[in-house]
C-alpha cells in the first residue's frame, strides 16, 4: 500500500495555514477542540479511513486492463512506449511559458505530489512491464543490437484487489493535499464540510498533474542572489555554464555549487525568476532521454515510463475519460489541438493505426494542452482539488470544527508561499515577487534569457551496470572450493589411513628387521640386468655352502638358487668399458646372470669372493673380458630361456597327448633350429618347481626331481621329463601308486619304511601350511597301517602300499599332473579347451548331505563310479585339442522327491523377483513409506513456493533455485531428524522382540542408516546447488527486488547495487552455517566410508561424533528465517527426545566398570576375553555389545559379538587383532609379569540385537561363518545344545553350520567350542561342515592323497584329520548352490529355510547369489540374513 508521509502533511499544513503559532491560539494543554491525527484517520467519522494514509485510490473512470482485472495492455494492442514518447513529446527546448509560470512553481508542485504519493515505489512481489527499445535507438541502442530492454517494475498494489473484474486492482496511496496553483480556474465557493464526499486521490489526477508538469521542466536551473546577479555554475570537465544542468544533477548529493545555505537561497531565487518551458506536448531531453534509470540502466525515458505506469495503473483511454467526465470527444485527430504540428499528429495516429479511440489518457492529455492544461487535465485537477477541500473535516475554512476563528481564517487566506519562504529563510522580501509562481513585468530580477541546451554541459550518456562484474572468478573459485571439500576430506583421510597403516605394520613386524639384517649380512648388493627393454632391479648375491649361489630381492626373498657342481665350468665375462662395472656369469643349462655394480672396485670385490669360492669347492672358473654391448648380446636372458622352454613344453605335451602340429600352435620361422635347441635343453630344479607351481625346497619337489633325474646330473632332459609325464597322463592307478612308492623309497631297497611313509605324508601336508603336527601325523600313519592290517610291519612292499589305497582307485585314476610350463603356463599355449583336461577334478572332493536309513545325516565324497570313469589316455583324453572335454556333473545320492519344473528365463526372473519381494517385503515397504514421506515433503514445499506462498516475488525471481532449495530442505530436515532413530540401539533391541518386528526390519537399522545418509547427502548437494543458483540471481538483482523478497533484511533506500556473492556465502547466518555444514558432512561421510572405516576405526568414531555440531548448525541454519520461519524443530524434536533417552540408557551402563576374569591369547591373533556378567544383564544368542577398554580410553567403543551363551555366568568375546586398537588390546591383555597385577577393566554397552537372533524361528537353519564372522554362531550353537539338553520346545529342529576358514589353525578356539557342542549334541541337532580354502591344488596327486588320508581318518576314528572334530572337512570353497539343493532333498517337507551368514562381503554375496538361484525354482524358499565385517 502507499503511505502518506507525516512530515509532508505537516509541511502542507504549514503552507496552507501560515504561521505555525497563529495569534489568538490557545495553550495546547487546554485546547477545547479535537486534535487531528497525523495520519488522517477518523477525519470522516462514518468512513474512518477516507483520506487517511494508506487509503485506496478513488477512480474517476473504471479501470482498463487487458483481462479486466490484472494484466496491463501492452504491445501489439498499444504502441511501443519509447516510439510513442519520440513521436508525441520530442521537440526543441527553449520556448517560454505563455503564462510566465516560474520554475519554482514546477518544483513546488512536483515535490508536493511526490511527497504525498509515490507511485514510483515498486510493488511487492516484483512484477515487470519492461520497455523494449526499438533497434537503432540513438540513445539506448546506438549499436543496433535490437535486444535492449529498459526495466520497469510495477507499483505496489492492494492485495485485496485484483480478484474479480468488479473489484479491479488498484493502487493504495495516501491523501495528497496538493493545491493546483497553476490552474487558471477558481474553485467553487466553499460551502462547508461534506461528510459523504470521498476526498481520496484519483489515479487520473496523479497522471494529469505529473504529465502536465513534465512539459514545463527546463533543461537547466538558474541561480541568483538578492541583487539579481545570476551565478556561473562550475561543471567538472566542462568549465562554467549559466545554469545547473537538470540531467546531471540527479545523483550529486554533495553538489559543489550547493554547499551552503546561501547557495540554496540563491537556487530558490533563481527558480522564482526563471520562466518554465511552454505548457505543451514537448518534454526536454533531460527527462525524455536521461531520466534516472532503474536496475542496471543509468538512464531511462521519463515519458515512456509514465506511459507504462498509466498502463500499469489501468488508466482509461483518452476518449473514455472525456466521456466519463462529460466532456466532448474529438471527431478526428486534427480536432485534438490545432496548435500541434500535423506531422506529430500523423506520427502518433500511425502508431495507433489511425484509431482515435485507442489513444491513451497521458499522450492525449499532452497533445490537447497548449499554454494551459487541456480540458481533460483541467477537469481532473479541479475535481480532485474540490474533493480534497470539501471532504476534509479539518479544513481550515470549516468553522464547525472549532479549530480557527474567523480572524484566523482570514489571516490564513492571506498567507502566500512568498510569506512562508521569507519566514523560514533569510531571503530579502524585496528579492521576490508577490506571486512566486508567476513572473510579471516589473518583478525583480528578470532571467537573462529563456534557457536552452546551448551553453550547458551535455548529459552523461546511458551506462549499464553489471552487478556481477569482477565477481565471476571469485564466485567460481568459491564454488570449486566448496566442491573440493570432499576431496580435501578424502586427502586428510588418506593421510590418516596411511599413518594408521604404518602404525599397524609396525605393530605386526616387530622383530623382523633383525632377522633380515642377519640374512643380508653376508650378501653382496648389485643390480640385475634382465634384458634390453627391461628395468634393472636391486638384488643381493649370497655365496652359500654346498656350492650354492643365491639371489635375493630387496625384501630378502629368494629369487633364484644356482647349484654349482664340481664338474661344471663357471664362465665369468667382465666388461672392459663404460666404467668396467658389468659382469656376466654364464651358467650351463640355465639362463645367465648379468650384474651391474656401482663401481669397478665393487665388481672386483665380488670377483675375488667368487674366485675364492670356486677354489674352496674345486670349481672351474674362466675369466674373460669384452665390451659391454657385446656382453649384453651374448647373455641368455630369462625371457630368451622362457621362449626355449615354451617350445620344450609344446613338444612335450604334443608327444604325450598325440597332438597334431597344427593344434600345438605355430612355431617360429627357424623352427628346426629352435626345436633342436629346445629338445637339447635341460630343466633345472628351480624351473621344474616353477612348472609345477611349487617351491624348489619342497620335499615333494626333491623326491620327484630325484626320481626323474635318472642320470643324476641335477637337470631334467626332455626324455626324463617325458617319461614321468606319461605315467601321470596315461598311467593306471597301479602305475601312479608305483611312482609314488618309488619316489619315497629313499634308500632304493624296494621297500617303504614307516619313516619313509612319514616323509611322504609330510610332503603332502606342506600345501596345507603344515596343518598337522608331527604327533598328529604319526597318529595318522599308525592308523593307516593298523586299518590295513600292517601294524606289525615296519616296511611295506609296493603291493602292500597299493592295498592301502584300494578304496580310492577312482581318485587315483583321475589324478593328473598340472604343469604350468615356462613363462606363463602350458595351458596358455593351446586352445581354451585344453585347460579343462588339466583342471583338477574338484567334484571328487565336494561333499553333499544325504539321508541314511538311521536318519542321521552324513557326508559322502562325490566321485564318478569306476564304470563311468574314462581310462586315462583312452578316447576321452585322445580328443583333439580345441574341443572341450566332457566333465560329468556330480550325481546326487538322494533322488528328488518332487518333480523339478523346467522354467523359461522369464519365468525364472519372475520367480526370482517374487522371492526377492518375499525376502525383503518389510524392507521394501519401509523404504517406500520413508521415500514417499520425503517426496511428499519435497512436493509440498515446491508447490507452496511455486504457487501458494505469500506474494514476495521470490518464485518469479529464482523459480528453479527456490523450488530445489526449499523442497530439498524439507526432505533433509526429515531425513537428518529420523536418522537418529536408526541409532537407538536399545530401543531397536526392545522393539525387535515385539509384534512390530513382523512389519519393521529392525535388523536392517544400520543399512537403513546408510541408505538415509546417502540419500540425505545427495539432497544436500541438490540443496546447495539450488542455493548457488539463488546466490547468483540475488547478486545480480537490484535492491528494490531484494527488499520485496527479504523485507526484514533489505530496505529499498534508493540504491540499485545488490550485495556481492560473498556476502550471501560468508556474511549471513544461513550462508556461513551452510558452508560449515558442507564441511562437516564432507568429513563425516568420507571418514565413514567402508574403505576408511576398515583402516582407522578411531578416525571414523571421532569424526562421526561431529553429528552434535551438525545438528547445532542445522538449527542455526534455519533459525535466521531468511525465507521462511524455522521448521527444522518440527521434525527434530520427537526423534531427538527418543535418541536422548536411548543414549541415557547406554550411558547408565557405560559407566559401570567390569572386571576381566580370564584372558587367553589364541593363535591367528585372536584374544579371548572372559569378564563378569553385570547384574540384570539379559541377552540372547547372536547379540552383540560395544566395549571400551579403560587402558585405551573411555570414549572409543568397538562392537563385538558375544561368543558366550545366555545360560553361562560370564560373558566372553573373541577379538581378532586386525587394527591398531585390537592389536594394542591384545598387548595390554598379554600375561602380566607380576602375578598380583590385574587386567584392565572394561566399559560395556549393550546388548543389541541383529538378524542372527532369528535362527530359532526356522525349522531348518543354515549358519555360514567366514573368518572372524563365526563368532555369533559360537553362541548360537552352545545355546541350541543347552536348550535341547533341557528338553526345551523349539521350532528349530536342525542346524547346518558351515565354517569357511583358510586353515584350521586360524580359529582353533572355535574348534574347541564345536567339540563341546558335538559332545553335548545327543539329538544330532547340529551338522558341522568345515571348508579349508588355503589348500593349494598345484599338484593334484598331493591333494588327492590328503583327501584319502582325511576320509580314512574320519572312517577309522570318526573325526577329522585336520580339526580333530567329528564334523566333515572339505578342501576348497563351499559350493553353496548344490549344498542348498541337497537340503531340499533331505528336508522335503520344509518350505522355508533360514540362511544366516557372517563374514567377508565376498562370501555373503556368494551365499545371497546361491539363495537367489535356488529361489527361482518353485520349491523351498531360502531366506537370507547376513552381516559383513
Amino acid at each position: 500500500m502507499l503511505h502518506a508521509r507525516p512530515e509532508t502533511l505537516v509541511l502542507l499544513g504549514a503552507l496552507l495555514t501560515g504561521p505555525l503559532n497563529p495569534a489568538g491560539g490557545q495553550d495546547a494543554l487546554s485546547l477545547p477542540w479535537e486534535v487531528q491525527r497525523y495520519d488522517g484517520w477518523f477525519n470522516n467519522l462514518r468512513h474512518h479511513k477516507r483520506g487517511a494514509a494508506g487509503a485506496r485510490l478513488q477512480r474517476l473512470v473504471p479501470a482498463y486492463y487487458a483481462d479486466g482485472v490484472y494484466q496491463a495492455l501492452e504491445e501489439p494492442l498499444l504502441p511501443n512506449p519509447r516510439r510513442l514518447s519520440d513521436a508525441a513529446t520530442r521537440g526543441r527546448a527553449g520556448q517560454a511559458s505563455h503564462r510566465n509560470r516560474t520554475v519554482l512553481g514546477v518544483f513546488f508542485g512536483y515535490h508536493v505530489l511526490s511527497d504525498l504519493v509515490s507511485v514510483e515505489r515498486p510493488g511487492c512481489p516484483a512484477e515487470f512491464l519492461n520497455i523494449h527499445i526499438p533497434p537503432g535507438d540513438p540513445v539506448f541502442d546506438p549499436d543496433q543490437r535490437g535486444d535492449v530492454v529498459l526495466p520497469f517494475q510495477r507499483s505496489r498494489w492492494d492485495p485485496k484487489t485484483g480478484q474479480s473484474p468488479s473489484n479491479p486492482r488498484d493502487l493504495n496511496i495516501a491523501l495528497y493535499e496538493w493545491l493546483p496553483s497553476f490552474l487558471q480556474k477558481t474553485p467553487p465557493e466553499y460551502t462547508g464540510y461534506r461528510p459523504f464526499l470521498d476526498p481520496s486521490i484519483s489515479p487520473e489526477f496523479l497522471a494529469a498533474s505529473e504529465q502536465f508538469f513534465s512539459t514545463m521542466v527546463p533543461p537547466g536551473v538558474y541561480m541568483r542572489n538578492a541583487s539579481c546577479h545570476f551565478q556561473k555554475i562550475f561543471n567538472k570537465g566542462f568549465g562554467t555554464s549559466p545554469a545547473l544542468r537538470v540531467c546531471n544533477s540527479y545523483w550529486i548529493r554533495e553538489n559543489p555549487n550547493l554547499n551552503s545555505i546561501q547557495a540554496v537561497n540563491q537556487l530558490l531565487l533563481g527558480m522564482a525568476s526563471q520562466i518554465s518551458e511552454l505548457e505543451d506536448r514537448i518534454v526536454v531531453e533531460d527527462l525524455r532521454d536521461y531520466w534516472p534509470g532503474p536496475g542496471k540502466f543509468s538512464r531511462t525515458d521519463y515519458v515512456a515510463s509514465s506511459i507504462q505506469r498509466g498502463r500499469d495503473m489501468g488508466l482509461p483511454s483518452y476518449s473514455q475519460a472525456l466521456l466519463a467526465l462529460g466532456l466532448e470527444t474529438p471527431k478526428n485527430w486534427s480536432y485534438l489541438n490545432p496548435n500541434v504540428d500535423p506531422q506529430v499528429l500523423e506520427a502518433v495516429a500511425a502508431l495507433y493505426n489511425q484509431d482515435l479511440s485507442r489513444l491513451e489518457l497521458l499522450p492525449g492529455g499532452l497533445l490537447e494542452s497548449h499554454g494551459d492544461p487541456g480540458l481533460l487535465f483541467s477537469a481532473i485537477v479541479l475535481d480532485q482539488f474540490v474533493r480534497l477541500r470539501d471532504g476534509d473535516r479539518y479544513w481550515f475554512e470549516n468553522t464547525r470544527n472549532g479549530l480557527f476563528s474567523k480572524e484566523e481564517i482570514a489571516e490564513i487566506r492571506n498567507t502566500t508561499l512568498r510569506d512562508v519562504l521569507v519566514a523560514v529563510t533569510s531571503v530579502d522580501p524585496s528579492a521576490l515577487q508577490p506571486n512566486v509562481f508567476i513572473w510579471s513585468e516589473g518583478s525583480p530580477c528578470p532571467q537573462p534569457r529563456q534557457l536552452t541546451t546551448e551553453g550547458l554541459p551535455p548529459c552523461v550518456p546511458v551506462t549499464m551496470y553489471d552487478y556481477f562484474e569482477g565477481s565471476g572468478p571469485g564466485f567460481g573459485i568459491t564454488i570449486v572450493a566448496l566442491c573440493c571439500l570432499p576431496l580435501v576430506s578424502l586427502l586428510i583421510s588418506g593421510v590418516v589411513a596411511h599413518l594408521r597403516g604404518r602404525e599397524r605394520k609396525k605393530l605386526q613386524k616387530k622383530g623382523k628387521e633383525s632377522v633380515k639384517k642377519e640374512a643380508a649380512k653376508d650378501g653382496v648388493p648389485a643390480m640385475e640386468w634382465t634384458g634390453p627393454r627391461e628395468r634393472s632391479y636391486p638384488i643381493t648375491i649370497q655365496l652359500l655352502p654346498d656350492r650354492h649361489l643365491q639371489v635375493l630381492d630387496r625384501r630378502l626373498s629368494v629369487l633364484r638358487t644356482i647349484q654349482l657342481r664340481p664338474s661344471q665350468q663357471v664362465n665369468l665375462i667382465l666388461s672392459s668399458n663404460r666404467g668396467r662395472r658389468t659382469l656376466l656369469l654364464k651358467i650351463p643349462k640355465e639362463y645367465d646372470l648379468v650384474l651391474l655394480f656401482n663401481s669397478e672396485e665393487e665388481r672386483d670385490t665380488f670377483v675375488q669372493h667368487l674366485q675364492d669360492f670356486c677354489v674352496h669347492w674345486a670349481l672351474g672358473l674362466s675369466v674373460a673380458e669384452m665390451v659391454e654391448n657385446v656382453l649384453f648380446r651374448k647373455a641368455v636372458t630369462k625371457q630368451q630361456r622362457g621362449r626355449i622352454l615354451e617350445v620344450f613344453f609344446r613338444h612335450l605335451f604334443s608327444q604325450v597327448l598325440d597332438i597334431n602340429q597344427a593344434d600345438a600352435g605355430t612355431l617360429p620361422v627357424d623352427s628346426s633350429q629352435k626345436v633342436q635347441e629346445a629338445l637339447m635343453c635341460e630343466l633345472s630344479r628351480n624351473e621344474f618347481a616353477e612348472s609345477l607351481g611349487l617351491k624348489p625346497q619342497d620335499m615333494f619337489v626333491e623326491s620327484m626331481f630325484s626320481l626323474a633325474d635318472k642320470d643324476g646330473n641335477g637337470y631334467l632332459s626332455f626324455r626324463e621329463f617325458l617319461d614321468i609325464l606319461v605315467v601321470f597322463m596315461k598311467g593306471s592307478p597301479e602305475d601312479k601308486s608305483r611312482l609314488m612308492f618309488t619316489m619315497y623309497d629313499l634308500d632304493a631297497n624296494g621297500f617303504l619304511s614307516k619313516d619313509e611313509f612319514f616323509t611322504m605324508m609330510r610332503s603332502f601336508i606342506e600345501i596345507s601350511n603344515n596343518c598337522l603336527s608331527k604327533a598328529q601325523l604319526a597318529e595318522v600313519v599308525e592308523s593307516m597301517f593298523r586299518e590295513s592290517g600292517f601294524q606289525d610291519k615296519e616296511e611295506l612292499t609296493w603291493e602292500d602300499f597299493h592295498f592301502m589305497l584300494r578304496d580310492h582307485d577312482s581318485e587315483l585314476r583321475s589324478t593328473q599332473l598340472c604343469v604350468r610350463g615356462g613363462g606363463g603356463g602350458i595351458l596358455s599355449f593351446f586352445s581354451p579347451g585344453v585347460g579343462d583336461i588339466f583342471k583338477p577334478n574338484v567334484s571328487c572332493r565336494v561333499s553333499f548331505i544325504t539321508q541314511t536309513p538311521g536318519g542321521r545325516s552324513c557326508s559322502q565324497g562325490m566321485g564318478l563310479p569306476a564304470s563311468e570313469t574314462p581310462e586315462l589316455g583312452g578316447p576321452g583324453l585322445k580328443k583333439r585339442f580345441g574341443k572341450k572335454a566332457v566333465v560329468l556333473a556330480p550325481r546326487l545320492y538322494t533322488e528328488a522327491l518332487q518333480e523339478k519344473m523346467q522354467r523359461s528365463l522369464l519365468a525364472q526372473k519372475l520367480q526370482q523377483y517374487k522371492r526377492f519381494v518375499e525376502n525383503y517385503l518389510r524392507h521394501i515397504v519401509c523404504v517406500a513409506v520413508f521415500s514417499a514421506i520425503c517426496a511428499g515433503l519435497f512436493a509440498e514445499r515446491a508447490y507452496y513456493y511455486a504457487f501458494a506462498s505469500p506474494s514476495s516475488g521470490i518464485a518469479e525471481t529464482t523459480f528453479v533455485g527456490i523450488i530445489l532449495s526449499r523442497g530439498t530442505a524439507a526432505s533433509i530436515s526429515f531425513m537428518f531428524s529420523y536418522i537418529l532413530l536408526t541409532m537407538c540401539r536399545n530401543l531397536i533391541t526392545f522393539l525387535r522382540e515385539t509384534f512390530l518386528n513382523r512389519y519393521v526390519p529392525f535388523d536392517a537399522a544400520v543399512d537403513f542408516h546408510r541408505w538415509i545418509a546417502m540419500a540425505a547427502v545427495v539432497l544436500a548437494i541438490l540443496h546447495s546447488a539450488g542455493h548457488v543458483v539463488n546466490v547468483y540471481i540475488f547478486s545480480i538483482s537490484p535492491l528494490s527486488l531484494l527488499a520485496c523478497i527479504f523485507p526484514n533484511v533489505f530496505v529499498n533506500d534508493g540504491s540499485q547495487l545488490p550485495q556481492k556473492f560473498y556476502w550471501w556465502f560468508f556474511q549471513t547466518v544461513p550462508g556461513m552455517t551452510g558452508v560449515l555444514l558442507l564441511l562437516v558432512l564432507a568429513i563425516m561421510y568420507v571418514f565413514a566410508s567402508h574403505h576408511f572405516r576398515r583402516r582407522s576405526f578411531r578416525g571414523f568414531w571421532l569424526t562421526h561424533h561431529l553429528y552434535i555440531l551438525l545438528y547445532i548448525l542445522l538449527i542455526i541454519h534455519g533459525s535466521f528465517a531468511l525465507i521462511q520461519l524455522p521448521r527444522f524443530h518440527i521434525f527434530f524434536l520427537v526423534p531427538a527426545l527418543i535418541y536422548g533417552g536411548d543414549k541415557l540408557v547406554s550411558l547408565s551402563r557405560k559407566k559401570v566398570e567390569i572386571s576381566v576374569v580370564k584372558v587367553e591369547l589364541l593363535p591367528s591373533g585372536v584374544t579371548h576375553l572372559q569378564f563378569q556378567r553385570p547384574q540384570g544383564f539379559e541377552y540372547k544368542s547372536g547379540q552383540w555389545v560395544r566395549i571400551a577398554c579403560l587402558a585405551l580410553g573411555t570414549t572409543e567403543y568397538h562392537p563385538f559379538t558375544l561368543t558366550s551363551a545366555p545360560h553361562e555366568d560370564t560373558l566372553s568375546l573373541h577379538i581378532r587383532a586386525v587394527g591398531p586398537w585390537t592389536t594394542r588390546l591384545r598387548e595390554i591383555y598379554s600375561p602380566p609379569t607380576d602375578s598380583c597385577a590385574r587386567y584392565p577393566k572394561l566399559y560395556l554397552d549393550g546388548p543389541f540385537g541383529e538378524g542372527h537372533q532369528e535362527w530359532h524361528k526356522f525349522e531348518v537353519s543354515v549358519l555360514v561363518g567366514g573368518g572372524i564372522g563365526v563368532t555369533p554362531f559360537a553362541s548360537i550353537l552352545k545355546d541350541l545344545v543347552f536348550k535341547s539338553s533341557l528338553g526345551s520346545q523349539m521350532l528349530c529342529k536342525k542346524i547346518y553350520f558351515i565354517w569357511v576358514t583358510r586353515t584350521q589353525r586360524q580359529f582353533e578356539w572355535l574348534a574347541d567350542i564345536i567339540r563341546e557342542v558335538e559332545e553335548n549334541d545327543c539329538q544330532d541337532l547340529v551338522s558341522v561342515h568345515i571348508y579349508i580354502t588355503q589348500l593349494a591344488e598345484k599338484f593334484d596327486l598331493r591333494t588327492t592323497m590328503l583327501y584319502i588320508c582325511e576320509r580314512h581318518f574320519q572312517k577309522v576314528l570318526n573325526r577329522s584329520l585336520f580339526t580333530g572334530l567329528r564334523s566333515i572337512t572339505h578342501f576348497g570353497r563351499p559350493p553353496f548352490e548344490p549344498f542348498f539343493n541337497s537340503l531340499q532333498e533331505v528336508h522335503p517337507k520344509v518350505r522355508k529355510f533360514g540362511v544366516f551368514s557372517c563374514g567377508p562381503p565376498g562370501m555373503t554375496k556368494n551365499v545371497e547369489k546361491a539363495c537367489q538361484l535356488i529361489n527361482r525354482q518353485d520349491q523351498a524358499h531360502f531366506i537370507h540374513h547376513y552381516e559383513n565385517f
